[in-house]
């Protein structure tokens, strides 16, 4: 695939960089924005394990070493238990260990969620923007274990290579080549060729859009700024700030490692190939370490994470749920996302869902449980249990997860089925 075209040398401009540091304040609803999703991942990853067995379910000794594997904050087994409302445990026969399925309301919920990745207009936008996350690298290719850190807030399903990719072979190749850093041979997923349609980034398509004007190149796009509740910067920064505004933007599909490391336009471009990175996934922001491996996987070194916390006015840093994650501030409006991507409604249902857990676990759950776990000791006596059949016991399973109690009243759920052009 053909490399981007560098910039124009007149673009070289080099000024003397600010120096200033940049305190860090806490945005309180971008912090409830990231911590509503609190074990929302690793319920997600243990979802969609579940699901890929054949039967639905798996035993729950199979599922207790993940642990690591998807940096569950507790056991499988704990987690099961928090969340009655989303998995459910089962004996399937006496000679059989304990096993773990969806409810039927989580069962909904993922089928739903198959229909939006299974609908023609989804599959179009998720493999737009995968290909342009590739055309923001200088080779149109990445390791498959970095596209693995996006594949979740890209939006894209959990088996995309098979399920995504062999559908679009003129898209994209996957090739074993050797890693930069250590010279291994690794599975790379690579862009069959440049796509100048998509070569157009958030800020570009914005400005084109409300000037009415063909755009050009050197443009002076200014980057939109909301500095926190009580932020003041020194005098000698706001004046940098305004003047950088006013510097030419370049595209982040363009190729400007030829800039020097130091200069305020190296410094504007490498704002803006963050940008457009963040404002690629769906839910508008990530963990901290993604950014930071994809930044020195490009060749930016640190230069992401000096972007990050240069500009609190662009890109906040949230510490809420054992991580760091980097948001992009203009796509939310206090904790609350602008633009309503069909999967971030699915996402928010089963949070909504996730949440019934407590009442469920202090309600009817605890006596559910308690009449299903007598119903396993009979079962070892010699009574099965069985899995499909009708017994009390499922039937008020099914009742108590699919009731009024599971509803989808959630403000949070009232999202739009449109689908966003990139």
């Amino acid at each position: 695939m053909a490399l981007r075209t560098g910039v124009p040398h007149r673009l070289l401009l080099v000024r003397r960089f600010v120096d200033a540091r940049i305190k860090w304040v806490r945005d309180p609803y971008l912090d409830t924005a990231v911590e509503r999703e609190k074990n929302f991942s690793e319920v997600f990853s243990l979802k969609n394990q579940i699901v890929s067995s054949p039967s639905k379910s798996l035993p729950l000794s199979s599922l207790s070493p993940l642990k690591a594997h998807f940096n569950l904050p507790t056991s499988a087994a704990k987690l099961f238990q928090k969340y009655p409302s989303v998995f459910s445990q089962f004996q399937p026969s006496p000679s059989l260990p304990l096993h773990v399925k969806l409810t039927p309301r989580a069962m909904t919920l993922h089928k739903e969620e198959l229909a939006i990745h299974c609908s023609p207009c989804h599959r179009n936008d998720a493999v737009n923007r995968l290909a342009k996350l590739l055309m923001l690298t200088k080779a149109g290719r990445l390791p498959l274990c970095i596209v693995d850190m996006f594949k979740f807030d890209l939006g894209l399903p959990s088996n995309y290579v098979t399920f995504l990719l062999s559908d679009y072979p003129e898209y994209f190749h996957v090739c074993e080549c050797k890693s930069p850093s250590d010279g291994k041979e690794t599975l790379f997923l690579e862009l069959v060729s440049w796509r100048d349609e998509l070569a157009v980034s958030e800020m570009e398509k914005r400005a084109s859009f409300s000037e009415n004007v063909k755009l050009k190149k050197g443009l002076p796009l200014r980057f939109s700024m909301k500095l926190p509740n009580g932020f003041d910067l020194e005098k000698k920064v706001k004046d940098w700030v305004e003047t950088w505004q006013d510097l030419p933007y370049i595209s982040p599909y363009e190729n400007a490692f030829h800039l020097g490391h130091n200069s305020d336009q190296a410094e504007k471009w490498t704002v803006a190939v963050l940008h457009e990175l963040l404002w690629l996934l769906v839910s508008k922001k990530t963990e901290g370490k993604n950014v930071y491996s994809l930044g020195e996987y490009l060749g930016f070194e640190n230069r992401f994470e000096k972007a990050v916390k240069h500009f609190p006015g662009i890109f906040y840093i949230s510490n809420k749920i054992r991580t760091q994650t980097v948001v992009l501030k203009e796509a939310f409006r206090k904790d609350f996302l602008m633009e309503k991507h069909p999967l971030m409604g699915m996402r928010f249902r089963y949070i909504h869902l996730m949440n019934k857990s407590d009442k469920f676990r202090k309600g009817d759950g605890v006596r559910l449980f308690r009449r299903k776990r007598k119903a396993m000791l009979s079962a070892n006596e010699g009574e099965v249990m069985k899995e499909g059949g009708k017994s009390l016991e499922e039937n008020k399973d099914s009742d108590v997860s699919s009731g009024s109690e599971f509803s989808n009243g959630s403000d949070d759920e009232s999202f739009e089925t449109k689908v966003v052009d990139v």
